[in-house]
């Protein structure tokens, strides 16, 4: 078969970390290397686990799910489902993997892994609800910017050169436009809302915090 251009990473876990287990981890890396090979895959990266599959706090885990959102990695091989989780983290890893495009591979199953009628009712679930909170979360930008546009702000005005501005100072947060935006009557929580929609990159907390500091400069 020849080579592909999609690319791969093996993932390998096992339960502890006593010495009896290296065995175990070497086997599954080389044997799923191999496999992976043979399908035309590149194996791109290689991951591994010592620990328990019901947490979701794995040096490994984490380093593959960012590897594969950086490289764009096609699938994923693993010895059997269980190896990316069990319980919940087991779907929680596999909803992640569906959002990326990632194909899960299987030694088990001989090729992509089979999931069964109540995963893939449980990660439909999961899509849809995560589709519903970006609509909700646009709505607030959305109406927090109404509100702030129908109490006389124009941000075409106040913002008239962010364009111009570099990507990192975007990040920083516009005190002045918080305080107008706060004289307008908004919420803390939207005026984060509204901020967000205007590329700055600030929490509600954050935007509340920066209003106490400038009053608190006012009383000085």
């Amino acid at each position: 078969m020849g080579i592909r251009n999609d690319k791969a990473v093996i993932y390998a876990r096992v339960s502890t970390d006593k010495n009896e287990q290296e065995t175990s981890l070497k086997r599954q890396k080389e044997e799923l290397s191999r496999y992976a090979q043979r399908l035309g895959f590149q194996v791109a990266g290689i991951f591994e686990d010592r620990h328990s599959g019901y947490d979701v706090d794995r040096d490994g885990l984490l380093e593959m799910l960012d590897f594969i959102t950086e490289q764009k990695i096609a699938a994923v091989f693993v010895q059997d489902e269980t190896r990316l989780g069990r319980g919940h983290a087991r779907v929680a890893v596999l909803h992640l993997l569906k959002k990326s495009g990632t194909e899960v591979y299987s030694l088990n199953d001989a090729g992509p892994m089979t999931l069964n009628e109540m995963d893939e009712m449980l990660l439909e679930i999961l899509a849809i609800i995560e589709e519903y909170q970006r609509k909700i979360h646009n709505a607030k930008i959305k109406r927090g910017m109404r509100r702030a546009v129908e109490n006389g702000y124009r941000p075409e005005r106040n913002f008239k050169n962010r364009h111009k501005r570099e990507g990192r100072d975007r990040i920083e947060v516009p005190v002045e436009e918080i305080v107008k935006l706060r004289e307008k009557g908004l919420t803390f929580q939207e005026i984060a809302s509204t901020l967000r929609g205007l590329g700055y990159d600030v929490s509600k907390a954050t935007v509340h915090r920066r209003y106490m500091e400038y009053q608190e400069r006012l009383e000085d």
